[in-house]
């Protein structure tokens, strides 16, 4: 029997230790997205809580009821959404001052239509639910109707996927088929010399 090529190896043993590790991460995720969306369900039912103006990324209020002035309408811009019937429309988010002198912004997704066009807001006091919104941290989701508008479907900790049990076996996966084709190749490789 012909000995193993050394470099080559050693560089898919790398590759193969690496898949393993992310695998493992994975599962860490998993069981660290576990215990947030557990944290986050548990929220669902307690009281409102004031809107934050400035969120702490670690300890975001996630899917509870909060209320805001929404004193000024920046923008408005149009997102895919669902309404409270789950039926698939346009979302519209504004973009709100919360202060009388320019104070902190807030987004409030305050309705939801079969059409793109983005309606005339003009703000007011908005009571909702807050929910993840990307970049801005969170966005406050209207409960009450907006005239001309449908009330959005309400944010829900079921909505945040937790996929992290597929990243991990997706990474194991690659690390078995990368092992059985060098495995395969030094075979043929032995054979051929």
């Amino acid at each position: 029997m012909s000995r193993l090529p050394v470099i080559p190896t050693l560089l898919v043993a790398l590759a193969v230790a690496t898949m393993i590790a992310l695998g493992i991460w994975q599962l860490q995720r998993k069981d660290q997205k576990d215990a947030m969306l557990s944290r986050y369900e548990s929220a669902v039912g307690l009281p409102a809580v004031v809107w934050p103006t400035v969120p702490d990324p670690a300890a975001l209020p996630l899917f509870r009821r909060s209320s805001l002035n929404c004193v000024r309408v920046v923008k408005i811009e149009t997102v895919s959404g669902s309404n409270a019937a789950d039926k698939a429309g346009f979302a519209h988010i504004a973009t709100c001052q919360t202060g009388e002198a320019g104070g902190p912004n807030a987004k409030v997704a305050f309705g939801w239509s079969e059409r793109p066009q983005a309606p005339k807001w003009g703000g007011g006091p908005v009571k909702g639910i807050i929910a993840p919104s990307g970049a801005q941290l969170i966005k406050l989701v209207s409960t009450d109707a907006v005239e001309g508008l449908d009330i959005l479907a309400e944010p829900s900790p079921s909505q945040i996927p937790n996929n992290h049990l597929l990243y991990a076996i997706q990474w194991f996966i690659f690390a078995a088929a990368a092992t059985i084709i060098y495995i395969l190749a030094v075979r043929k490789r032995s054979k051929a010399s």
